[in-house]
């Protein structure tokens, strides 16, 4: 249940009644204890269009609203604000209830378009964040009840891969399983050839075409070169624990048969004029810093196509083929003006009908140390399986000097998930439009807003039923908040829904981990006042069943982020 959107309805209501018009209210979770739990307002914007004094307005609002169900007397504070203070009972009915976060939710159909690597190399620290920022808004929407198609948009086409093929054609049969071994390497080695020999270039250039013309040696050559890279994507998929397969791609060359008729629509809606022998859609709304228009190429002066077309064909399957609501993208902010191109062309040529939703959620750069861009020590890119294998090293560290008890296979495996969920989380937990300096330090940190410190706290509820004795996943019993911290910390428990909703609204999935880190924080405000295994029943299973509750909220959070958690550490 959606306590701040109950509280919205229930208050708008009474809000709307007293004034005599459609004033909806503006319910937040209180910034301070002494204001309860939830404060409203729109009060006073209300009374100033009807000209009533806002604490009258205020005392009406409280006489209409229908909250004796949910909430304390509701108080009046400063010249218009109503404090809203939730009752025990209701906190541990609904807390017992466990609705299903979907419940009151509209439910759509969403494509989230993330990862997208470029198949001509293996995968580096700049596929990282829209891959786990996509991953985790699919999970999120999932969680909500809404139909949820990934679509992983690989770069599997184009001049690069003439260059590659032309390099494997190079290569002795024998020879060939080791060279693509490494693609990174591989992919160097023909970028070298392509850019210091003209005749490797126009053999190249050569393959390209016998490619998309569908020349049977060729692509057989190519599906070898995509089925091995396609390999190195899914071991960084799986190590990142990331819900994307096979059957989520949508590669660029899975279009390259509707980009004619793409450019077909756009000249039959009157979109099309040619500039310089390129075929270019000019819209009003894009010029440059000279008040010139911008143009969007869909055709290459020698024929071939661009981005743009391949995206509007992708937005033109969506449409017609998914039958989706919205289409989310996740890509870095420097695309920003193509998506608003594209999307302003899609619409423009209705190949998304109207309230078709379609989003660019730009992120920001990995930065290291120095502010830029984060790299290698000789100036390289770091590859993702790199990244993923210091995390899991510098963990194992941390581990064995915080439990060195464990044994060899325990010590690796918490690594493993904690150096994982490290990397992850210090990602998402920041603002995704923000830069943000990638410090080891500070996300293997135990203390802060970082996994191992939610990781830590779930596990350590899981060692309070050890100690008691108790099966935590077969233990129930009533709630019955008293103390003050046992109030905060069953309020706390109930946001989780309103938070998914205003993740999976916004696409920022950094409110999940602030509410996550709200929640762990507030547990241990509880923890210290409210003894546990040596209060008396049946204050004892209550606080108990508060403890049960938030390790199983902290674990969910966690899961919908896609970072796992562990028993003990």
């Amino acid at each position: 249940m959606n306590v701040r959107a109950l509280l919205n309805k229930r208050i708008g209501a009474a809000l709307s009644q007293a004034s005599g018009a459609d004033s909806p209210a503006a319910v937040q979770p209180a910034s301070r204890p002494e204001f309860g739990d939830y404060q409203a307002n729109g009060i006073m914007g209300a009374a100033k269009r009807i000209g009533m004094n806002p604490r009258e307005l205020a005392a009406q609002v409280v006489a209409a609203a229908t909250v004796d169900d949910l909430a304390e007397p509701l108080e009046i504070a400063g010249p218009g604000f109503l404090n809203i203070t939730l009752q025990g009972s209701f906190i541990a009915t609904t807390l017992a209830a466990e609705a299903p976060l979907s419940a009151g939710i509209n439910r759509q159909t969403v494509v989230v378009d993330y990862s997208s690597p470029n198949l001509a190399k293996e995968m580096h620290v700049g596929h990282l964040r829209s891959t786990i920022i996509g991953d985790a808004m699919a999970r999120v929407l999932e969680a909500l009840g809404h139909t949820v198609i990934r679509q992983n948009h690989v770069g599997d086409w184009g001049t690069q891969f003439g260059m590659l093929l032309a390099h494997l054609h190079d290569v002795s049969d024998a020879d060939q399983s080791n060279e693509l071994a490494d693609l990174e390497v591989f992919y160097r080695a023909a970028k070298g050839r392509f850019d210091s020999q003209p005749e490797f270039a126009a053999r190249a250039r050569a393959a390209v075409v016998g490619l998309q013309s569908g020349d049977p040696d060729a692509q057989a050559q190519w599906q070898r070169f995509i089925d091995v890279s396609l390999a190195h994507c899914e071991e960084v998929y799986q190590r990142l624990g990331v819900a994307l397969s096979r059957t989520d791609l949508a590669p660029e060359s899975s279009y390259n048969d509707s980009l004619p008729t793409i450019v077909a629509t756009l000249e039959q809606q009157g979109l099309i004029e040619e500039s310089d022998g390129a075929l270019c859609v000019f819209l009003d709304q894009f010029t440059n810093k000279q008040g010139d228009p911008l143009p969007v190429i869909v055709r290459k002066s020698d024929g071939g196509y661009l981005y743009a077309t391949t995206d509007l064909a992708a937005i033109l399957y969506r449409t017609s083929s998914l039958n989706a609501d919205r289409v989310l993208y996740y890509t870095d902010a420097r695309q920003g003006l193509h998506f608003r191109q594209i999307f302003a062309v899609a619409s423009a040529a209705e190949l998304a009908p109207e309230g078709m939703l379609l989003e660019h959620h730009p992120f920001g750069a990995m930065l290291g140390a120095d502010g830029k861009p984060f790299q290698t020590r000789a100036g390289g890119v770091v590859r993702l399986t790199e990244l993923l294998d210091e995390a899991e090293t510098r963990a194992r560290q941390l581990v064995a000097e915080k439990n060195p008890d464990l044994d060899e296979a325990e010590q690796s495996e918490i690594a493993r998930v904690v150096g994982i969920g490290a990397v992850k989380y210090a990602d998402l937990s920041k603002n995704r439009t923000s830069d943000y300096v990638f410090d080891w330090d500070q996300m293997l940190s135990f203390e802060g807003n970082t996994a191992p410190y939610l990781q830590y706290a779930y596990s350590r509820i899981r060692s309070l039923f050890r100690r008691g004795d108790i099966d935590a996943d077969s233990f129930a019993a009533e709630i019955s908040p008293t103390e003050p911290q046992e109030h905060k910390l069953g309020v706390a428990l109930l946001r989780l829904p309103e938070v998914l909703e205003q993740v999976a609204a916004e696409g920022f999935p950094h409110y999940l981990c602030a509410y996550l880190y709200e929640l762990a924080t507030t547990f241990t405000q509880f923890y210290e006042a409210c003894p546990v295994l040596s209060a008396d029943e049946p204050v004892r299973s209550s606080r108990l069943a508060l403890c049960n509750h938030t390790a199983r909220t902290l674990k969910r959070g966690l899961g919908l982020l896609g970072i796992e958690t562990v028993e003990r550490m």
